[in-house]
C-alpha cells in the first residue's frame, strides 16, 4: 500500500479549509484518511491590531517526519508547504528536477521546444474529386 501525503478539501465553496492527510494513493481526494496531519486555512486572518493579515497552517511535525520516514510520498503542493515551514530542506529528494538541470549540454537553448526549419515543410493537402 503506497501512502501519500496530500491535501483534502473541506468547507463551503468560498470558505475552503485544507487538511494535510496521510492517505492510500488509490482513495479519492476527500476520502477517509489514515491520519490527519495538519490543517491549512487560506483565508487571511487579521491580527488584533489590524495591521497584519496572515494565513494559518497547523501541523504535527513529528507525525509528518514519521510518515516521510516510512516511505510516504508527498504531493507537489505538500512539498512546497513543508519546505516553507522548514520541515524538509529545499534540496530534498522530493523535489522534481527541472528540465534545464536534467540536460547535460549547457550550450543548448533553455526552452525544450526545437526550432523549426523551412526544410521540413508539409506539402499542401491534395483533393480528389469523386468519379
Amino acid at each position: 500500500m503506497t501512502v501519500r501525503l496530500r491535501m483534502a478539501v473541506h468547507g463551503t465553496k468560498r470558505n475552503r479549509i485544507f487538511h494535510l492527510v496521510a492517505i492510500d494513493h488509490r482513495r479519492r481526494r476527500d476520502g477517509k484518511p489514515i491520519e490527519l496531519l495538519g490543517m491549512y486555512d487560506p483565508c487571511p486572518n487579521v491580527d488584533k491590531v489590524g495591521e497584519h493579515s496572515y494565513k494559518t497552517m497547523k501541523w504535527s511535525v513529528d507525525r509528518i517526519k514519521y510518515w516521510l520516514g516510512v516511505g510516504a510520498v508527498p504531493s507537489k503542493p505538500v512539498v512546497r508547504f513543508l519546505e516553507w515551514g522548514g520541515v524538509i530542506p529545499s534540496d530534498s529528494k522530493y523535489h522534481t528536477k527541472s528540465w534545464s538541470a536534467a540536460t547535460p549540454n549547457s550550450d543548448s537553448p533553455s526552452s525544450p521546444v526545437p526550432e523549426s526549419s523551412s526544410d521540413h515543410s508539409v506539402p499542401p493537402p491534395t483533393t480528389t474529386s469523386p468519379p
